[in-house]
C-alpha cells in the first residue's frame, strides 16, 4: 500500500514542483517504487520537468473521463526504471475535475507503488482542497521569506482540518551566506513560527538538472528521501561551506557577486 503524499505550498514560486520531481527521483534511487501525480492543472510543468513531455500520451482527465485506465496514463521515467509521472493537462474544464475524482485515480494505482506524491497547486482554494483529499501525509514546502511562511500558516490549519499527517517541512532556495550574515530567516526559526518538524532543507542551486541533480542539490535531496523514508533525520547544511576562515572569503566574494 502506497504512502499518499501531497506536495503542497501556500504561495506559487516556491519551487514545489521541483521539490516533487527531485524527491522523486531520490526516493527511485532508494530503490522505492514512485508515481507524480501533476495535479496543477492549467499550469502543469511536471513532464516538462522530467523531461518525459513528448512521451505523453494519456493524462489524468483522460483517466477521469473513462479513456483509458490508471495504469495506461503513466509515464515512465528515461532513467529510473521504477519511477513514473501521470501527468496533467494544460487547458481543462476544471468544474468536472472533482475531489472525487482524484480520490479514485490515487486509489488506482496505491497497490502498485511505494510513494505516490501529488504535486498540487498553490494557494488555498479549490484545486488545492481537491489535491489534498487524494492523500493522507502532507510536505509543506517554503522559501526563507515571510511572504512564503506566512502562506504556509494558512495551508497547516486547512490540513490540519482536513486531517492531514503533516510529515513536515522543506525549505527550499536556502542560502547559507545569507543564514549567516542574518539577512534572512534562519531554519530553527522558520520551523519555531509555523510549529513544524524540519523533513529538508535545499540549497540554492543555479545549475540545478531536473532530471539528474548533482552536487549539493543531490546530496539534500537524498537526505530528504531518507528523512522521509524514516532511515534518516539529517538535514543539510547551507552554511557550513560559509563557516570559518575560508567561508568568511565565500561569504565576501558572493556578496559582491
Amino acid at each position: 500500500m502506497a504512502r499518499k503524499i501531497v506536495i503542497i505550498s501556500g504561495k506559487g514560486g516556491v519551487g514545489k514542483t521541483t521539490i516533487c520531481a527531485n524527491l522523486g527521483i531520490s526516493l527511485a534511487r532508494q530503490n522505492k517504487r514512485v508515481v507524480m501525480l501533476d495535479l496543477d492543472i492549467g499550469l502543469n510543468n511536471l513532464d516538462l520537468l522530467m523531461g518525459v513531455e513528448n512521451k505523453v500520451t494519456y493524462d489524468i482527465v483522460d483517466v477521469i473521463d473513462g479513456l483509458c485506465r490508471a495504469k495506461q496514463a503513466l509515464v515512465q521515467d528515461i532513467k529510473y526504471s521504477n519511477l513514473y509521472i501521470m501527468p496533467s493537462i494544460h487547458s481543462y474544464g476544471k468544474s468536472r475535475l472533482t475531489g472525487e475524482n482524484i480520490v479514485k485515480v490515487v486509489e488506482d494505482l496505491e497497490d502498485f507503488f511505494d510513494f505516490i506524491l501529488i504535486d498540487s497547486p498553490a494557494g488555498i482554494d479549490v484545486p488545492f482542497k481537491r489535491a489534498v483529499l487524494g492523500a493522507n501525509e502532507a510536505i509543506i514546502v517554503v522559501t526563507p521569506h515571510f511572504s512564503s511562511i506566512r502562506d504556509a500558516d494558512k495551508v497547516v490549519m486547512l490540513l490540519n482540518e482536513f486531517g492531514v499527517n503533516i510529515q513536515g517541512l522543506v525549505i527550499n532556495r536556502l542560502r547559507g551566506d545569507l543564514v549567516l550574515n542574518k539577512e534572512i530567516i534562519e531554519p530553527k526559526k522558520i520551523c519555531e513560527i509555523l510549529n513544524l518538524e524540519l523533513l529538508g532543507v535545499i540549497p540554492e542551486d543555479d545549475n540545478l538538472c531536473f532530471v539528474n541533480n548533482k552536487g549539493e542539490s543531490r546530496i539534500a535531496f537524498s537526505m530528504l528521501a531518507k528523512n522521509l523514508i524514516g532511515d534518516s533525520k539529517k538535514i543539510y547544511d547551507c552554511t557550513e561551506k560559509y563557516r570559518g576562515f575560508l567561508g568568511f572569503l565565500r561569504r565576501k566574494i558572493k556578496k559582491r557577486v
